[in-house]
């Protein structure tokens, strides 16, 4: 597979030009895939302490890969909220950084 000079450029760097910070208000929050279940669905260990049935959705499915051990922005559902919730964002290295450098991520 080849890669345009702008996506290998970016590929390269360890530079942060924006990170995506949960917002509280809307019930988002930081959570670590603990499991891979197929059919777009992972197991999801959420920072309030809860482990949930986590929904990728397709605008992500083939475009962002997702592994055991990434760290993802999760929002739990308006119904069944201790059960599932949908990932919103997987972090990258350099971002993970970032934020623990800024303190907005504890590792839980």
């Amino acid at each position: 597979m080849f890669l345009s000079n702008r996506e290998s450029d970016d590929a390269g760097t360890g530079e942060v030009t924006r990170v995506r910070v949960p917002n509280r208000n809307d019930g988002e929050m930081f959570g670590i895939i603990v499991q891979m279940l197929g059919f777009d669905r992972v197991r999801v260990r959420c920072e309030d302490g809860e482990i949930r049935v986590g929904r990728i959705p397709g605008r992500m499915k083939k475009r962002v890969w997702m592994r055991i051990g990434d760290t993802v922005l999760v929002v739990p559902w308006d119904f069944q909220t201790e059960a599932k919730c949908d990932v919103v964002w997987r972090y990258r290295g350099n971002e993970l950084d970032w934020l623990q450098k800024k303190g907005i991520l504890k590792m839980f």
